[in-house]
């Protein structure tokens, strides 16, 4: 605390007795690896309209993954209340994870207040290089030990990731998923977020973890050839499964990874032989975690039994499908039959960034526990037109049953449109706990 340091923080994570685990180890194999800054890329620079009106409200056009994330900056940054501000989000020309934090929204707001006009800004793709956020170089060093039949005694790792001119980078994730795929009785790993004279670094898909994969995945190769055994049947072997604790704490419950390996093990590409005198195969594992936080959705029931399904999760990769998709399960309706729609700020309850691969799983809960709301609606209305009671009615792939009468949603929906109110389910979930998401890949390389 007394030393100047351009170090923002230090993680560490442990487990077991490392020392003892590298005594136990028939072979250890110890690598540097470094990887540089790279940019998402993303095709569409960043660009918004700002509309400050003469009564103190601003209203937020922009290419972003979460309105309501730049709702909250603003109004950190300009100093209004959220209250002040309607954010709407447009289609996004890829994200990537670059389009969190805010650039120019604040700037075109001040200068929308000044001059009394909207103002639109859009980046060049110089700036965008410049001034926005990429993904972290990473300095990493890698140790790991196993008997000579093949399981996995330790492993060590040392990670520096670049945050940036501002503390506060991916170091944490890149911590978290370094070992993530493996059962490792003796574990440590110290992770640094190091501050550096560049622009401030930003989430990448999946961010701090890809770095990590890499080192990791490259070592668990080098073992499995130095002991003569097969890459997906050394992995196999120390997958992590339930029950496996990871070094930063969490012990998995059920995962997939065992039958993700063993389904590449029997896939026809990894019992294809190789073609040609320049090629290599190379296979990998990788996870990544699942963010969960806050999602809210509001579904309305059409006169015509069709659902307008609408939440805050900007759709970067097909999630409006998605959403629909379980909404529609629950109802026992067609995909076809739910309308999805990505609505601004002051439309729907508060919803937090897509990213973090969150938004099928947490936004997904919130579609689903809107549907359930609407069943339990339309099975009260339909006691009430048939003379019993809600629990008397059965609901079985959509169809409505008591006795002889019998309607599928969307004959139930017409009927109940012309005798009430209407029907609107309602949802905001906050899921605790987070799920657990493992790959297995297969590349064919040719030089």
């Amino acid at each position: 605390p007394t030393k100047p340091s351009n170090i923002g923080q230090h993680i560490h994570f442990e487990q077991g007795d490392i020392e003892q685990g590298f005594a136990e180890a028939d072979v250890v194999i110890e690598r540097e690896y470094r990887t540089e800054t790279v940019h998402q890329g993303y095709i569409e620079p960043h660009a918004s309209v700002a509309l400050w009106n003469e009564d103190g409200r601003l209203k937020i056009w922009t290419a972003t993954q979460g309105s309501f994330t730049v709702r909250q900056q603003l109004a950190e940054l300009l100093k209004i209340p959220v209250s002040k501000i309607t954010v709407v989000p447009c289609e996004i020309g890829g994200g990537f994870g670059g389009k969190i934090a805010v650039y120019e929204p604040p700037v075109a707001a001040v200068l929308s207040r000044k001059c009394g006009r909207p103002v639109k800004i859009a980046m060049r793709r110089d700036e965008v290089f410049e001034g926005t956020g990429p993904t972290p170089g990473s300095f990493m060093r890698v140790k790991m030990g196993a008997t000579k039949e093949g399981r996995l005694t330790a492993a060590k790792a040392w990670l520096a990731y670049d945050a940036g001119a501002f503390p506060g980078g991916m170091i944490g994730p890149g911590s978290m998923c370094v070992f993530s795929c493996y059962d490792i009785p003796n574990a440590t790993v110290d992770g640094y977020d190091v501050v550096l004279n560049k622009p401030k670094t930003q989430a990448y898909r999946a961010p701090g973890a890809t770095q990590a994969a890499l080192a990791t995945e490259t070592v668990i190769d080098e073992i499995a050839v130095e002991l003569g055994i097969d890459p997906v049947d050394f992995r196999l072997q120390n997958a992590a499964r339930e029950g496996t604790r990871r070094v930063d704490g969490p012990t998995y419950p059920r995962i997939g990874l065992v039958e993700t390996l063993q389904a590449l093990k029997e896939s026809e590409h990894w019992n294809s032989p190789l073609e040609g005198p320049n090629r290599g195969r190379g296979v990998a594992c990788g996870f990544w975690f699942n963010a969960g936080l806050k999602s809210s959705a509001a579904a309305n029931v059409n006169d015509d039994g069709t659902v307008t399904l609408v939440e805050g999760s900007p759709d970067i990769g097909g999630t409006r499908t998605s959403l629909a998709m379980q909404l529609a399960e629950t109802l026992g309706i067609a995909a076809e039959e739910v309308h999805p729609q990505v609505v601004d700020t002051d439309s729907v309850g508060y919803t937090d960034v897509t990213g973090g691969s969150r938004v099928t799983f947490s936004t997904g809960l919130a579609a689903h526990k809107a549907a359930l709301d609407i069943q339990d609606q339309m099975i009260k209305r339909a006691a009430e037109l048939w003379g019993c009671q809600p629990d008397d009615i059965q609901v079985d792939a959509g169809t409505y049953g008591y006795n002889d009468h019998k309607r599928t949603f969307k004959e139930l929906a017409v009927e109940l449109s012309s005798t009430g109110e209407a029907i609107v389910g309602r949802a905001a979930v906050n899921p605790q706990g987070s799920t657990n998401a493992f790959s297995a890949n297969i590349v064919d390389v040719e030089v």
